[in-house]
Formats: structure tokens, C-alpha cells, sequence
């Protein structure tokens, strides 16, 4: 079943919109700070229930599966037909937003694993010899951060698919006029030549 350029460009939106989904309801769902309890030499935190860390892993997947998708869109042969790279970037608002989709999933992706992965060491060392130790839990801002910049990335995505639409009208264009030239000065060619006839009265 050939896949069309509208179903890539809803796959990317549909995947970009989780993503920011979950980043949002990850960093509403962290909670501020632990309930430190002192012990005999030791500080114990108790976290109340904490989805951050799975909210923001599955963020990260379907960031991840929106930037694939997004590149695939951008190469795909739709209706059998494919484009070398060379004459996409040959655009230059093509090759801008290309950059920038790229550089925005790679942002966001850090801004969104740098405080899952955190949490993720509060919540599982909860032990701490330090009597003064606060229990903290991961930045607060990260996750939501992350998860603009994700939505920021599926739309840099749609734009440069966008472009690339454009990009490949104008190769099939410049071809397709190639090739109606090429036709035509072969028939000017045999125009000039003198009929069979005529050559050896000439």
C-alpha cells in the first residue's frame, strides 16, 4: 500500500502531540520536593507517587518516533517516484528548516531526558547520609520545556515537508522540460537533413 505525503504529515503531527502530551502531564505530575525522614545518622526521602519518570521516557519515544517518521516523509518515493538528495537541499529554505527540525529534536530530547533521568536517581536513592539533605526531586521547567520543544520539532518537520513538496515539483518540472527539449531538438535535426533523393543531386 503506497503511503501518501497527507498520511506522513498526520503521523508526524499525531506523534508530535503526544509527545508534548506527556511532557506536559509529566512535569504537572512532579512533585515539588520528598518528605525527608531522619534516621539514626541518615536521612530517608519518601516521595509520594511519581508517574514523571515513565511519562517522560514515553515523551522521549514518541519524540523519537516523530523525528524518524519526519525524515522518512522528507525521502520517501511517494507514487513510485523518488528525488536525489542534492536537488532537495538545493533549496535553501529547505535546507534551514531541515537543520532546524533536526537541532529542535535533539533540544528537546535533552531537556526532556536531563530531568527524567534525574528523577529517576532521586527515586531510586532515597537513602542520603547528609542530615541537612532536603530530598529534592529533578528541575522544575525541564519537562514542560522539553515538551514545547518537541511540538516546536513536529511542526519544523511539517514545514520542511512542506518544502520539500515544493522541491520535488519543481525537479519533476525541470525534468520533464529536459526531456521535451531534448525531444525537440531532435526533431529540428532532422528537419535539416536533405531528403534521400535529393543527396546524390546535390
Amino acid at each position: 500500500m503506497a503511503v501518501t505525503m497527507k498520511q506522513m504529515a498526520l503521523a508526524v503531527t499525531v506523534l508530535g502531540l503526544i509527545s508534548f502530551v506527556f511532557g506536559i502531564v509529566a512535569e504537572n505530575k512532579k512533585p515539588a520536593a520528598g518528605t525527608p525522614i531522619p534516621g539514626k545518622g541518615v536521612v530517608i526521602c519518601k516521595y509520594s507517587s511519581d508517574p514523571t519518570v515513565p511519562l517522560g521516557f514515553l515523551s522521549v519515544g514518541f519524540l523519537v518516533a516523530t523525528t524518524v517518521v519526519g525524515y522518512l516523509s522528507l525521502f520517501y518515493p511517494y507514487k513510485g517516484k523518488s528525488v536525489p538528495n542534492s536537488a532537495l537541499f538545493q533549496s535553501t529554505s529547505f535546507s534551514i528548516f531541515f537543520n532546524i527540525a533536526v537541532f529542535t529534536a535533539g533540544l528537546a530530547a535533552a531537556l526532556i531526558l536531563w530531568p527524567t533521568i534525574q528523577e529517576h536517581s532521586h527515586l531510586s536513592h532515597t537513602v542520603h547520609h547528609d542530615p541537612d539533605y532536603q530530598c529534592p526531586t529533578a528541575k522544575t521547567g525541564l519537562l514542560g520545556g522539553g515538551a514545547l520543544v518537541s511540538l516546536d520539532s513536529a511542526l519544523f518537520w511539517l514545514v520542511a515537508l512542506m518544502l520539500a513538496d515544493n522541491a520535488r515539483e519543481d525537479y519533476f518540472d525541470e525534468t520533464e522540460k529536459d526531456v521535451k527539449g531534448g525531444h525537440h531538438d531532435e526533431v529540428l535535426e532532422g528537419d535539416f537533413d536533405a531528403p534521400a533523393h535529393l543527396k546524390g543531386t546535390a
